[in-house]
């Protein structure tokens, strides 16, 4: 099984990546998580207020996936972490493959919830097949999708256990940074939508869960100090 970090792109200010990831099993499934901002923003950004998106070519995800010898009609499945926009720019990309998302999200999402509608033609188009999951679930043998609510209500991270590296707990949005590691003292952030009991959670849990596997490391969602640190695609960790 091999795990590539995929740098789909910059925020600013603070460099701040934005990332995706691919799995490859030892059988030969390609599951992909999470696909990046719109891939029209190379061109022409829509800036967040407060941000500026910075979107090179090469950090498109079909092209961060033709740099392994992918291309998206290779990708199995797509795990949702969640809908937000810098999270599922291009999932239309991807009609051959199956996604998965916990069904607390996708029916929040569905039901007309504002904060996922600027995207909503690209994560809802009609080519898309959905599984909805409740909770924790083992995807595949070595891939665990794990449910942190906090960030959005039905937000899910991923647990993948490498034959070499050992275990690597992908937290994305629930927590964005290393500094927010400490469930007691953690900093909340106005883009976290649900209530802080469950945000506190949802860091401990993570946290617990990696102190348990003897993980390797955590990659925490939006940390630019951490991301230099990391092996990104097409490196991988095994």
């Amino acid at each position: 099984m091999r795990l590539y970090l995929l740098y789909l792109g910059t925020m600013q200010p603070g460099e701040v990546p934005v990332p995706g990831y691919l799995i490859q099993t030892a059988d030969g499934i390609n599951i992909l998580v999470d696909t990046g901002w719109p891939r029209s923003f190379v061109d022409h950004p829509q800036n967040p207020p407060g941000l500026s998106i910075e979107i090179r070519p090469e950090d498109t995800v079909t092209a961060r996936l033709a740099a392994i010898g992918l291309q998206p009609s290779d990708i199995g499945i797509v795990v949702c972490t969640h809908l937000d926009d810098d999270h599922c720019g291009n999932h239309d990309l991807f009609g051959s493959a199956e996604f998965v998302v916990q069904r607390e999200h996708y029916e929040l999402a569905k039901s007309g919830h504002p904060r996922f509608a600027a995207n909503r033609a690209a994560w809802d188009h009609p080519s898309l097949r959905y599984r909805l999951i409740e909770g924790d679930v083992e995807l595949v043998p070595g891939v665990t999708l794990l449910k942190t609510s906090g960030h959005v209500p039905g937000h899910q991270s991923v647990l993948v256990r490498l034959p070499v590296t050992g275990a690597v707990v992908l937290a994305a949005d629930a927590v964005m940074h290393s500094s927010m590691a400490d469930a007691a003292t953690r900093e909340l952030f106005i883009t976290d939508m649900d209530d802080e009991t469950g945000i506190r959670q949802s860091t401990r849990k993570l946290s617990e869960l990696a102190k348990n596997e003897d993980a390797a490391f955590i990659v925490y969602g939006h940390d630019a100090g951490q991301w230099a640190s990391l092996r990104q695609s097409p490196d991988f960790y095994a």
